[in-house]
């Protein structure tokens, strides 16, 4: 397991995330710098960034950005398969 690596989870939409757990703020401020397509780019924010692939039995953390759409159910079995491996799951 790597504390550094988890899972940000907005709805029917999920993210691997190379970076420490982040705090309710920075959850939301996440969700919005990577939902959103902007023409032109955006600023990233430093210490985060969307990995393309790592392993399930890695990720560390896991936040829950909550909104009206339901999880997929491969995030749904994730998410239980890490609260079986003693990972807690942050959901704002």
């Amino acid at each position: 397991m790597n504390e550094n690596l988890g899972i940000l989870v907005h709805g029917d939409n999920h993210f691997i995330v190379d970076g420490m757990r982040p705090d309710r703020d920075m959850a939301h401020a996440l969700v919005r710098q990577w939902s959103v397509i902007q023409i032109g780019g955006v600023a990233q924010i430093p210490g985060w960034t969307i990995r393309n692939k790592a392993f399930r039995e890695d990720l560390g953390w896991a936040v829950i950005v909550a909104v009206a759409t339901e999880q997929s159910p491969a995030v749904v079995q994730l998410l239980a398969e890490m609260v079986a491996r003693g990972v807690e799951i942050q959901s704002w």
